[in-house]
Formats: C-alpha cells, sequence, structure tokens
C-alpha cells in the first residue's frame, strides 16, 4: 500500500528534526589563472614560413633537446621550471599539416612577443596501438628543427606530462 504525500512529507519532517543546517563554508573559489599579456614591438607577419619537414621524424618520439654548444643545466633549469610557461598551443585533433602550420606561427609569434618559455600540448596518442602519437613524434621532431627552440622536455605529469613539452625559445 502507497502513503499518501502528506504522510511522506510528515515522515520527512520528524526525520529532520533536531538537525542543524551546516555554517557556509568560508572558501574561496579560485579564479582561473590569468594569461600573461606580453606587450608586442612590432607585429607578427601574416604568413610564417612552414619550412619545418616530417622527413626523419622516425617512430618513437624523442623526450628531451638541447641545442649543441647549451650546458645541460639549461635543461635541468627548464625541468625544474625556472622558466615556467607563459602561453600555451593545444594541438589536440588537428591535422599534421594544420600542426606544422600552427606550431611554425605559435612558435614565431611567442619569439616576438618576447616569451621565453611555452607549453605545446599534442596529447599521447592513444590510438596509436603501442607506439608513440604522430602529433607527439611530429611535433617534437619539428621543434628540433625550429631556430628559435633552444631546448624542450616533458611538461610535469600536473602540466600534461608526456602529452605536452615545455619549450625554451631564444630571447631576442
Amino acid at each position: 500500500m502507497k502513503e499518501k504525500p502528506e504522510q511522506d512529507s510528515d515522515l520527512f519532517r520528524q526525520a529532520l528534526e533536531g538537525v542543524v543546517p551546516l555554517a557556509p563554508p568560508d572558501r574561496i573559489t579560485p579564479s582561473p589563472k590569468p594569461r600573461k599579456n606580453v606587450r608586442r614591438d612590432s607585429p607578427a607577419p601574416s604568413v610564417v614560413a612552414d619550412d619545418l619537414s616530417d622527413h626523419g621524424a622516425g617512430d618513437s618520439a624523442v623526450t628531451e633537446f638541447l641545442r649543441p654548444g647549451l650546458s645541460r643545466m639549461t635543461l635541468r633549469k627548464l625541468r625544474r621550471c625556472e622558466w615556467p610557461p607563459q602561453d600555451e598551443l593545444d594541438l589536440h585533433g588537428l591535422s599534421s599539416d594544420a600542426a606544422r602550420k600552427l606550431l611554425a606561427e605559435f612558435v614565431h609569434e611567442a619569439t616576438q612577443r618576447g616569451l621565453r618559455c611555452i607549453s605545446v600540448i599534442h596529447g599521447k596518442g592513444w590510438r596509436s596501438e603501442g607506439r608513440d602519437g604522430i602529433l607527439k613524434v611530429h611535433t617534437r621532431h619539428w621543434l628540433t628543427q625550429h631556430l628559435h627552440v633552444l631546448a624542450f622536455c616533458e611538461a610535469p605529469t600536473q602540466a600534461g606530462g608526456s602529452g605536452a613539452v615545455w619549450v625554451l625559445l631564444k630571447s631576442s
């Protein structure tokens, strides 16, 4: 036999008798991290040369890169976040050609803006059947070819881990 709605509400009130409501929390909701806007001295050209090659990328991604002639300490400092990323690019879902062009434009623009470190998110390539993802391999290969890139390493776990790289750029 089903009880009437009035009986339900009476039972509910009886069950809550003597219950004291919790005080509202005194927490502050964190605001999103603001993007750092670096003043541009000169406007970036609308067309950036696409001279990055896919040739020689191989099947596995390099985990780190250091331009010849630089100290290994540079790479260690990058890993330890002495140069925190000032901007990021997310390449998820892009084709290889679109990702290459966007990466070249982003690195060029970042150097024009005077940024020292950037983050490039390429993803891990989960559908790669035991191999590294195509974008992961190609992105890291393209970065080794870019003249403004001094070094890169995998991002810390909380910043994307093996699905992203932190890139140290030449200072202007």
